[in-house]
């Protein structure tokens, strides 16, 4: 998944040509439809959970095997891993580590995701209706969790995936536990988390996709060094504001 990545160059806003050089790098990265393969492939088989029985009875299995090796289980760990990665990559930059984007476009690319993600996930858990194993709600599709986790690892492989791959890879394998951790604790099916993982990287791309056209709708207009960006936002049924200044 990680070596269908288009490489780009460091994008700089030194100049007037920051719009252009950004619209350009980003295209450049996302040319390939390869990319867009995996979490269409993961989402499908998510879908495809409701109407094929054999797929929905891969859920039932596995969530026999599960039950059966480690019976009663429970950790909150899987609370704090889906935030885990996108600490660490504004750990890395603070270390002196610099990503594909300054501290103010990074954040606003973030937000972005997550408000693609989050209003996705909420028509999608509404709209299927799905029971979790736990019989908590009828919340169970996508996994929010397994989606945010596998958000933060695009978001990590984005701006550090030209550094070095091994950003991306430990961001994906946090992303996966965070997923195997979901099933674990009988909170969702497999096939959610599949979907899940999806829709969290496929979130993340777009939002890296459409950021330079959208950009400028939301930019306050001063010089480069003192810019700030409002983006809605919408999080457990709240539409909001932020506000992303440069420091």
């Amino acid at each position: 998944m990680l070596a269908l990545g288009v490489s780009a160059q460091h994008i700089s806003y030194a100049d007037s040509t920051v719009n252009a050089k950004l619209l350009k790098d980003t295209l450049a990265r996302h040319n390939s439809v390869l990319g867009y393969i995996p979490p269409a492939v993961f989402i499908t088989y998510g879908l495809l959970s409701f109407p094929v029985k054999a797929i929905r009875q891969i859920d039932y299995n596995v969530y026999n095997d599960m039950q059966a090796d480690h019976p009663g289980f429970k950790t909150k760990a899987d609370n704090y891993l889906q935030y885990a990665t996108i600490v660490a990559v504004y750990g890395f930059n603070a270390a002196g580590v610099k990503g594909k984007h300054r501290f103010v476009d990074r954040t606003a690319l973030l937000v972005l995701s997550e408000v693609i993600f989050g209003g996705t996930t909420f028509i999608g858990k509404r709209v299927t209706n799905r029971t979790r194993p736990s019989n908590g709600d009828n919340y169970s599709f996508p996994s929010g969790h397994t989606g945010n986790a596998f958000l933060a690892a695009e978001f990590m492989f984005q701006e550090y995936g030209d550094v070095s791959p091994w950003y991306g890879i430990a961001g994906y394998s946090v992303a996966a536990t965070t997923g195997i951790l979901r099933v674990y604790n009988n909170a969702h099916w497999f096939s959610d988390v599949v979907a899940g993982a999806g829709g969290g990287i496929l979130s993340a791309k777009v939002a890296y996709l459409i950021y330079p056209y959208i950009r400028p709708l939301f930019s306050s207009g001063k010089d480069d060094k003192n810019s700030m960006i409002i983006i809605p936002t919408y999080q457990n049924s709240t539409f909001g504001l932020t506000l992303v200044k440069n420091l």
